[in-house]
């Protein structure tokens, strides 16, 4: 353990027996640094994603949007990529029966840079729980992680607050259906028009309400049965669902780095406040592998 003055009347303890979570949960290695913090603030730090230590991702398949990408492990800083766009001009949306007469055929190369942000969750700490390490450890793995799993959501989705990840709803060579019918009835539909650009639909994002439905109807196992996962989410709207190459299309960066945070007297209520925080960023090789299917005057 070591000590450290953030300020003249603060003091930040940060506590490493774990850093990279191999045999601890992010919970257990906070309640143990709280419990020797007496009432300053307290700092864990890990060399991890803190989303990806949510206990229930082992026992459920429940995918989120991060679990449809591929991840890379890089340093702290900027990452270099492939970008992929299609001219502006003359672009082709339906392929021929030859390489050049394929919309890939048009695409370019460019070196891009992705950047890292930070994103994370804060929850108040309810009174009394700092007093009871194991309860401690447990509201952090199983309810302050889940809330930092669907703001993950929203950022891959919308994109970060400060621009720096952006939101694979609204990147710029998305490819969008606009329909009248209910999207659930089209997504194989959509699948194929996903394949159109040289990808491989392996990946949905829905609703919940959507995916429920995809249950009822048996398109939920068939989907399975030619490699698509499905995410579900509240974070895309009931009218819309997203289709695309996933893991060609995407690469989710993971720098490791994250915190956990008691901030005393921090929450608006002047209680104490807990945040997490990890740093991770997104780079978007090939936008035109997305089609977003969207039910018109609905929502």
């Amino acid at each position: 353990m070591t000590t450290q003055t953030s300020s003249p009347i603060t003091q930040t303890r940060q506590l490493l027996a774990d850093p990279a979570m191999t045999e601890s949960t992010p919970g257990s290695e906070f309640a143990q640094a709280a419990a020797l913090g007496g009432s300053d603030d307290v700092t864990v730090t890990f060399r991890a994603y803190l989303p990806t230590a949510f206990p229930l991702f082992a026992e459920r398949p429940r995918y989120t949007v991060r679990q449809l990408m591929k991840m890379a492990t890089v340093r702290d800083g900027d990452a270099s990529y492939i970008h992929e766009p299609r001219p502006r001009a003359n672009r082709r949306e339906l392929s021929g029966t030859t390489f050049d007469t394929t919309p890939e055929a048009q695409f370019q190369l460019e070196l891009a840079e992705a950047r890292l942000t930070d994103i994370g969750v804060s929850l108040p700490v309810p009174p009394g729980l700092l007093d009871q390490p194991r309860l401690l450890a447990s509201f952090i793995d199983y309810r302050l992680l889940v809330r930092f799993g669907t703001t993950e959501n929203q950022v891959l989705l919308r994109g970060s607050e400060d621009g720096t990840v952006p939101g694979l709803l609204e990147l710029p060579d998305l490819r969008r259906i606009t329909t009248e019918r209910d999207p659930s009835e089209l997504l194989t539909s959509a699948a194929a028009l996903v394949e159109e650009t040289g990808g491989s639909c392996d990946g949905i994002v829905a609703h919940t309400a959507v995916y429920w439905r995809a249950v009822e109807t048996g398109l939920l196992g068939r989907l399975a049965e030619a490699g698509v996962r499905i995410a579900r989410t509240r974070m895309i709207p009931k009218n819309q669902v997203l289709l695309g190459d996933f893991r060609a299309a995407t690469t989710f960066l993971d720098p490791g780095v994250a915190a956990l945070k008691l901030r005393r007297g921090a929450a608006p209520d002047g209680s104490d406040l807990l945040e997490a925080s990890s740093r991770m960023g997104l780079a978007v090789h090939l936008p035109q592998h997305f089609v977003l299917l969207e039910q018109e005057g609905a929502g």
